[in-house]
């Protein structure tokens, strides 16, 4: 899962042109439709870079030196304010340029700008189902730390001014944070009793330890030491420069201290009412239409929820029988035969040191062997470092969903894979360990996003731009296409490939489960670790997302089998003509997409081929 909001995911790069629309016109019109198409992204350029002005953590991301000493404004007032002005960029983009003088390339780019308004104006009605500190994922306390820790990069003294100055800056974010949430209370919207407890420990770790009391660094600390360190390590800095840096810092971050106390106090307040039980959608005010928003922003299809219910429990069905195949290959019975048989042999131990060290290890040297075999399949490659570490301790749960992080564009921060390594090995399972790293690494989301900040050609906003079935429909088709790639060594690791699809098709069930049909935490944990084959740690981390994230997982398996149905039909359609290096580049070469968009530039592609 790529580190994004439920409204964004990510993915593009090298806006390879999907279809040589230019080259199929007569020469006589190709000059003008290039003329059209470089305005359009003039234009476009221009406005990014204004929105890009007004989020100095996108300026961050995207490895920009701009506002590197300031936080993203999360106001309601910033958020009109964006709002307002996509309103008019659309606007102006609408009456300066005529669509159907543009190429097919460029018209999609006009499409997508014209969608983000669309899509901003449907979160922004529904604002208040998701303030700040609810989601499992994405709290606030936990999202700020980590921003700090691993995509402010500190490359020069002046970048640890900058997050000395963040850091100062976090504050003012938290006490917005606190007053947005009680504003959302009020409306009728209360975080869950699990997540409002989640905080509260989130929040002492984070100001436990130096230089907040006597105890070990703590985590932001650990951080400007390192980063420091490295500074002085370098001969960036003098040992003197790097104590002056250390003091400001340290001095920044006890001023945080106050600001997470007032979040515990909110918190502990809120935590004797605090819903529990039934906690989805329905229990909110005009919940329904919410949700029905969310399956919109995250599948970008008109499905209802019933329907996404229904094609999980079809491919519930359709996976289990091809799980029950691959155990009578292996001379068992069925599925449940080889489970016991597999538990038996690889009973579940706690994490140790020595454990985690060892699953580190192994997942990283899985993200490399992978990379060797993508030359077969892929005519853009990644080229940046990547690595597969650990999830930070103010966030890590026992049973948390593995997630990922794309490079920054000059590939100084490197691509990540962040993995949660608490409880015990039954979740994350290390037999499960080389399908994980295929959907987190290569070929799923770091290399998507290494692909997509190279991009050079088209409008730049198409970097950032990014919809959840789109990223995570690929993340998952990388595990089905990492068995044709060799990736799997034996029949076992492809029986836990379609265990993970297993969980993927069961997310469908449970997360219209939750919010459309009624369910409680317990019965959606119980149907996950029955027939989504989770185990209770990760069952229970996992309903406690969807609860939180509404509709952000059906993104995965309605994305996979979109493409690949697009797949098909492109075999069927070209026959000896199809070729899976140019496929694979098409998808991923021309930027997260509406699976709409995506088709017809999958369609086009095969009239262009044909």
């Amino acid at each position: 899962m790529l580190k994004s909001s439920w409204l964004c995911a990510a993915a593009a790069f090298a806006f390879v042109s999907p279809v040589p629309a230019i080259a199929m016109q007569a020469a006589p019109a190709a000059a003008p439709a290039a003329t059209e198409d470089a305005r359009l992204y003039a234009f476009l350029d221009q406005e990014y870079a204004q929105e890009v002005a007004d989020r100095p953590q996108l300026a961050t991301r995207l490895g920009m030196k701009e506002g590197k000493d300031k936080l993203d404004d999360i106001s309601d007032a910033a958020e009109l304010r964006r709002l307002e002005w996509r309103r008019g960029s659309v606007a102006r983009m609408k009456a300066q340029f005529d669509r159907a003088k543009l190429s097919a390339d460029a018209q999609v780019n006009y499409d997508i700008w014209a969608l983000q308004l669309d899509r901003a104006e449907l979160s922004y009605k529904y604002r208040q189902y998701s303030p700040p500190f609810y989601s499992f994922l994405y709290s606030v306390h936990a999202r700020l730390p980590d921003f700090m820790i691993n995509t402010h990069n500190v490359q020069d003294a002046s970048d640890m001014q900058a997050y000395s100055a963040r850091l100062r800056a976090m504050p003012a974010v938290l006490d917005e944070a606190i007053a947005q949430t009680r504003a959302s209370e009020a409306f009728g919207v209360r975080a869950p009793k699990f997540q409002v407890e989640r905080v509260i420990a989130g929040s002492r770790a984070i100001i436990t330890g130096a230089p907040f009391d006597n105890g070990p660094a703590s985590p932001l600390w650990a951080d400007a030491e390192a980063k420091t360190g490295k500074l002085k390590a370098a001969g960036k800095i003098t040992p003197a420069e790097a104590e002056t840096l250390l003091a400001d810092t340290r001095a920044a971050l006890l001023t945080i201290k106050p600001a997470y106390e007032r979040v515990i106090s909110w918190a502990e307040a809120a935590l004797p009412t605090a819903p529990g039980g039934k906690v989805g959608a329905l229990t909110l005010p005009n919940g329904a239409a919410w949700y029905a928003a969310a399956l919109k922003l995250n599948t970008t299809t008109d499905l209802t929820a019933e329907q996404i219910h229904q094609i999980g429990l079809k491919e519930v069905g359709r996976i289990e029988g091809e799980q029950d195949a691959l155990a009578k290959q292996a001379g068992f019975k069925d599925r449940i035969a080889y489970y016991a048989d597999r538990e038996r042999r690889n009973p579940p131990r706690p994490w140790t040191d020595e454990l985690r060290a060892e699953y580190l290890r192994n997942a990283n040297a899985a993200i490399a062997r992978n990379r060797t075999l993508l030359p077969k399949f892929f005519g853009v490659l990644p080229e940046h470092k990547m690595e597969v570490v650990r999830e930070p301790s103010f966030s890590e749960v026992a049973g948390g969903a593995a997630h990922a992080a794309g490079p920054s564009p000059d590939g100084a921060r490197p691509g990540r894979v962040y993995v949660h390594l608490l409880g015990d090995t039954s979740d994350p399972a290390p037999d499960a360990l080389v399908d994980l790293m295929c959907h987190e690494g290569v070929p799923g989301h770091v290399m998507q996003g290494d692909i997509q900040v190279r991009q050079t050609a088209g409008p730049k906003f198409r970097k950032t731009t990014g919809y959840v079935a789109f990223s995570e429909g690929w993340g998952l088709y990388s595990e089905a296409l990492c068995k044709e790639m060799g990736a799997f060594p034996d029949l076992a690791s492809d029986f836990m490939r379609l265990e993970a699809e297993l969980f993927r098709a069961a997310r469908l069930v449970v997360d219209t489960g939750i919010h459309a049909k009624g369910w409680t935490e317990d019965q959606a944990v119980d149907y996950m670790v029955k027939s989504g084959r989770a185990s209770p740690d990760q069952a229970r981390a996992e309903v406690r997302r969807y609860i939180t994230l509404p509709g952000q997982a059906t993104g995965y398996k309605i994305g996979m089998l979109k493409i690949m149905e697009l797949r098909r039909k492109a075999e069927s359609a070209l026959g000896p003509k199809f070729d899976i290096k140019g496929f694979h580049d098409l998808l991923i070469g021309s930027g997260s997409l509406p699976l709409s968009i995506l088709e017809r530039q999958v369609d086009a592609w095969i009239a262009a081929r044909k």
